[in-house]
């Protein structure tokens, strides 16, 4: 029975020997028993315990064992069962960009924080390859703080359901307004940063629109020139995926229409976007102009975990690209022989002073 044993505990099995229950036993009577509700609360206390003794045995491989096959099911539990919520956070496990190839738990993520760090963070990805390579989190990364990573729809899920763990709050770095504590000084810079660029801000939410739902300048940005973000409500590339599928499987279009469209936050130190915003102030209307914003767009799906809607357009502007270079190195080379060539005629037309 579902109210002797809640549906996240599925795969404990066990005898239940009591001298309480009415020896006419039925559903009915069952339950409106008050002695099945204190057998749920004690087979639950006492899962628990034993999920707490795997954990801290001293082989540590017992454990790893028992979550590789029962870790969705805590997962669950921590969606469904908000009383053991608190119980259950510890004995969670993931993978992060510390950990290598074992998981981590929160317990030893607060004990690996950088002095001044007041939040644990987490990104989502399709695997841990995919996860690392997000541009959200470089600057997270070049502060030393432990990311962990959420690589399975369910873990997005179950982290989404845990606000808190302790006296640290639990963010995810892919959302709007991620915010790392800098100071004042950080957050007028990115006011000043966000006026600057006004202009190529404007151009590419012309450019982008019904694509993203706004354009804004980032200062948690390092290597990347630009970075697709949801707003605090949006879900993550993967779970819309997830969602997509779901949608098609039950018979619709798997449309999702401009309810998680992203917002694109663009890095004012890149030299990709510098050579933007003197494309755009020389001529934004240009087919050029415009290529070149909508490659810089794409690569910033891709390395986000987005799909490239038009992937025809994409090659398109990839080969335009290639194209372009191509032509300015056989020029570059065509210059470099010229030079060459006149150099050897020079020399070959001086004239032999003899002494």
């Amino acid at each position: 029975f579902e109210d002797i044993m809640p549906r996240w505990l599925k795969f404990v099995k066990g005898v239940v020997d009591s001298d309480d229950l009415p020896l006419n036993v039925s559903r009915e009577i069952l339950q409106k028993s008050k002695v099945l509700s204190i057998i749920n609360k004690r087979l639950v206390r006492k899962s628990l315990d034993m999920f707490r003794d795997i954990a801290e045995d001293e082989d540590a491989s017992k454990y790893i064992m028992f979550w590789n096959n029962f870790g969705k099911y805590l997962k669950i539990g921590i969606i469904e069962d908000d009383k053991n919520k608190k119980e259950l956070s510890p004995l969670l496990r993931f993978y992060s960009s510390k950990s290598g190839e074992e998981f981590t738990s929160f317990d030893k993520y607060i004990d690996g924080m950088v002095e001044g760090q007041k939040s644990i963070y987490y990104v989502t990805g399709e695997g841990r390859k995919n996860a690392m390579q997000l541009p959200v989190i470089e600057k997270l990364k070049t502060k030393g703080y432990e990311v962990l990573l959420m690589t399975e729809p369910l873990d997005e899920i179950t982290i989404e359901a845990i606000r808190d763990y302790k006296e640290f709050n639990v963010i995810d770095a892919t959302k709007e307004g991620l915010d790392l504590e800098d100071g004042e000084e950080t957050k007028k810079e990115t006011e000043e940063l966000n006026e600057k660029y006004t202009d190529l801000r404007e151009f590419l939410e012309v450019q982008l629109e019904g694509k993203v739902q706004k354009v804004t300048v980032s200062t948690l940005l390092t290597d990347s020139p630009a970075a697709l973000v949801q707003g605090a409500y949006g879900v993550s590339p993967t779970m819309q995926r997830y969602m997509k599928a779901q949608s098609v499987a039950s018979g619709g279009d798997g449309s999702m229409g401009s309810m998680n469209q992203a917002i694109l936050e663009i890095n004012p130190k890149h030299p990709i976007v510098q050579d933007l915003e003197k494309m755009v102030q020389a001529d934004k209307e240009s087919a050029k102009t415009q290529n070149f914003a909508m490659l810089m767009y794409d690569v910033a799906s891709m390395t986000g975990g987005y799909e490239v809607s038009d992937t025809g357009s994409f090659a398109q502007r990839v080969m335009s690209l290639m194209s372009s270079m191509g032509s300015s190195q056989s020029g570059e080379v065509g210059v470099e022989d010229s030079k060459e060539k006149n150099s050897d005629e020079d020399k070959a037309i001086e004239p032999e002073v003899i002494l």
